[in-house]
């Protein structure tokens, strides 16, 4: 049975604001204030999708979330019409402006946690979509994703969607960026490994002091007894506190992993040492793993150029070449830093899959504290799986054509924080949106 990879990308939305809102995110927060370029930012996430999808490798697309979040803002007491609860919001609180208004869900890594058929109990893809509930902005986003994921994936035969964990700071959730897959090849079993950065059973453990850690160990336990995953092939592993303090508010910022390969920074884990013994010993094949030393790049380094939040991907295979060869899809960044460039040339040249290199704009992604492997959410499915769900969310040149002209059309080359106060933004939102359910039918 062909199995492969899809990439599900989110549509960035047409409010992509700058507000500063990720605590933990130093981009996101050094960036407030900023103009940013709505068409910009959605032309850059449909090319970087385009790329891939010229390469063989399939795509998939989610849209962007209605806004502003109408039931957020009335339940900060603000009721009445649109135009007179954008006003009095403007007037009284502006900052839950930006709030209600986050385009954050265009980051699909945070969508949820998936587990492919070949890891479950049952054989089906299991989805649990994350409760985010550590920021405000970010815990708007979990009900419409629940909704959107059960309608893309509604026939039980082949998947199971779960409701998000509960909202208790015991059950953090942030979904696939705090979650790694090991395996020989996407079809076949492997590890899966929840990354956390705090164990509420052990409050006195390690932890950060200066950002939350907004991943539970608990979660993590919880999920994969969700997703019946084997007990042996289930692992936990914690952030090293000092790299969120840092700056590295997810596990995909500091470490990727594809199929049989972990490309990783040395100070991403405690005891990663140790762990890594661990997930060898079980590993149903050669594990290789790649690690970047401090003294080849910095932690603050890697928090800049994002190296780590790159897309590994499995290449397709053809009959006269069946060797496994993978593509590494780096931000910008990376090639206009020295280190950075020159630790991806190590990598290309060691004796490892990576056998390629390309670099893609997303300065408008970036610049918000989301690079290459944010804008994704990975999903392992069966030909009989992928045509179980809609056809029109599978990235074709006809969909990058109508979603390039319907972009185009709909967003606005420049957003500032004070025009969110413009009573004529909701409805341009919705329009757009409108337009967009016709094209995706989802």
């Amino acid at each position: 049975m062909n199995t492969r990879e899809y990439n599900f990308d989110g549509l960035v939305g047409p409010t992509h604001h700058f507000g500063g809102l990720a605590l933990g995110n130093k981009a996101s927060q050094s960036s407030r204030d900023s103009v940013s370029h709505p068409r910009a930012a959605a032309l850059e996430g449909l090319e970087k999708m385009k790329l891939l999808a010229d390469r063989g490798i399939p795509q998939a697309v989610l849209p962007p979330h209605p806004r502003p979040h109408w039931k957020f803002l009335q339940q900060h007491g603000f009721f009445g019409t649109p135009d007179e609860i954008i006003r009095d919001v403007a007037a009284q609180q502006p900052e839950l402006l930006s709030v209600a208004y986050s385009s954050s869900a265009m980051w699909t890594a945070n969508a949820a946690t998936i587990s492919p058929g070949a890891d479950t109990g049952d054989g089906r893809i299991h989805i649990t979509p994350a409760n985010l509930m550590t920021l405000p902005h970010r815990a708007l986003e979990s009900e419409q994703t629940t909704a959107i994921l059960k309608r893309i994936f509604h026939q039980h035969r082949y998947f199971s969607v779960y409701d998000p964990l509960p909202h208790d700071r015991i059950l953090a959730d942030e979904g696939a960026a705090n979650h790694m897959r090991l395996s020989p090849a996407h079809g076949i079993p492997g590890l899966e490994i929840f990354v956390y950065g705090r164990d509420i059973e052990h409050p006195d453990g390690p932890g950060p002091s200066r950002f939350p850690a907004r991943q539970t160990k608990q979660a993590g336990e919880r999920i994969a007894a969700l997703h019946e995953l084997a007990h042996d092939r289930r692992f936990f592993v914690q952030q090293l506190p000092h790299a969120i303090d840092m700056g590295v508010f997810h596990n995909d910022v500091i470490a990727v992993s594809n199929e049989f390969v972990l490309l990783c920074h040395e100070r991403a884990f405690i005891n990663q040492a140790e762990a890594f013994a661990e997930w060898k010993r079980a590993f149903p094949g050669d594990l290789q793993i790649i690690e970047i030393s401090e003294a080849e790049l910095s932690l603050e380094e890697a928090i800049k150029t994002y190296l780590f939040n790159s897309q590994l991907i499995s290449l397709p295979q053809s009959s006269s070449d069946p060797t496994s060869a993978m593509l590494l899809l780096c931000p910008k960044e990376c090639e206009e830093h020295l280190r950075a460039r020159r630790v991806i040339d190590r990598i290309l040249a060691g004796n490892n899959p990576v056998s390629e290199v390309h670099y893609v704009s997303l300065r408008e992604s970036m610049k918000n504290g989301g690079g290459p492997a944010c804008l994704r959410l990975r999903i392992v499915m069966t030909d009989a799986e992928r045509d179980a769900i809609s056809r029109n969310i599978l990235f074709t040149e006809a969909l990058h054509q109508r979603l390039g002209n319907w972009i185009t059309q709909h967003y606005r080359e420049e957003l500032r924080l004070e025009d969110l106060a413009h009573p004529s933004l909701p409805g341009e939102v919705q329009q757009a949106l409108e337009e967009l359910a016709g094209i995706l039918e989802i």
